[in-house]
């Protein structure tokens, strides 16, 4: 299959994988705190990540493992917890919505600091999904006046460090392997993760005896195997066969599910959303519709 046809089909797994990754954090959330979830869902991506990958970090070359740390931590730890920590105060497909910024971010970001231009068409693609985002936000401002929007400024942070993420991937890392990446990442990470999750209170009983706890690990067992490790994985990929605003695209995709499971959950969905769902869908489109 050509790199044109299997990029789409990457973005559309990758879609339905982080789309439901928000769903899975507001549940997850119900019996672990923010940081016992961030960490936990980097211990156990990264255990995971270490059974099939291990032995792919050896073709990791000695200058290239500066960018492999950096890579780590914007693009999988320091997330990690932010995004818990803004669902504790606004709604999983809010958060799914702000994270649309990502791909306005790595045009901006890829041009100011890394040198790597864009067409007006990309350009024009990203604003017109940046509108359909906008729209949605305003949206769920009004369906949801009691939430807390301050808390939307950890994922906006989040969105410029996958911004810069995606960059540095493009640029230093093309041609290490997807593999290579993901569990390199997490052998930088994985210790600071222990750390913070020892100075939480997991170990204690209170947190076992809690009556969401058990269901609570479980969706962060899936988030941590599908929504973190395998999806780094494809989207490592997907950034080295196409380029980190097609990569990045996936974000205004992924509003899309996460308000089909918010639906789901009894959040409200009405029209304006929908029509705001196929704006952001034609953003995509022009962002990466090739000139004729």
């Amino acid at each position: 299959m050509q790199n044109t046809n299997i990029k789409w089909l990457y973005l559309l797994v990758l879609s339905l994988i982080w789309g439901s990754s928000f769903i899975l954090i507001k549940k997850s959330l119900l019996g672990l705190t923010p940081f016992q979830l961030g960490a936990l869902r980097t211990l156990i991506t990264g255990v995971f990540l270490f059974a099939v990958g291990l032995k792919s970090i050896k073709s990791i070359k000695k200058q290239e493992w500066k960018w492999v740390i950096i890579s780590g931590f914007l693009g999988s730890f320091i997330p990690a917890f932010l995004f818990a920590i803004a669902e504790t105060e606004i709604d999983s497909a809010i958060t799914s919505i702000l994270n649309s910024l990502v791909p306005l971010n790595a045009i901006l970001l890829g041009f100011a600091i890394f040198k790597i231009g864009f067409t007006r068409r990309q350009f024009l693609g990203v604003i017109i999904g940046f509108i359909g985002t906008s729209i949605l936000i305003l949206r769920g401002a009004d369906l949801n006046p009691n939430q807390n929007y301050l808390y939307a400024g950890f994922v906006i942070i989040s969105t410029v460090m996958y911004a810069l993420n995606v960059n540095i991937i493009k640029k230093y890392l093309q041609n290490v392997k997807p593999l290579s990446i993901a569990t390199g990442n997490y052998v930088a990470i994985m210790i600071p993760a222990l750390i913070i999750l020892m100075f939480t209170d997991f170990f204690s009983q209170n947190t076992y005896k809690h009556p969401d706890f058990k269901m609570a690990m479980v969706y962060v067992v899936i988030l941590s195997l599908f929504g973190t490790a395998l999806a780094k994985v494809l989207f490592n990929t997907l950034v080295q066969i196409s380029t980190p605003v097609f990569a990045s695209s996936v974000t205004y995709l992924m509003p899309v599910v996460a308000l089909v499971w918010g639906l789901l959950d009894g959040e409200e969905f009405g029209v304006i959303q929908v029509i705001a769902s196929a704006i952001i869908l034609l953003g995509v489109y022009l962002a990466n519709k090739k000139k004729t």
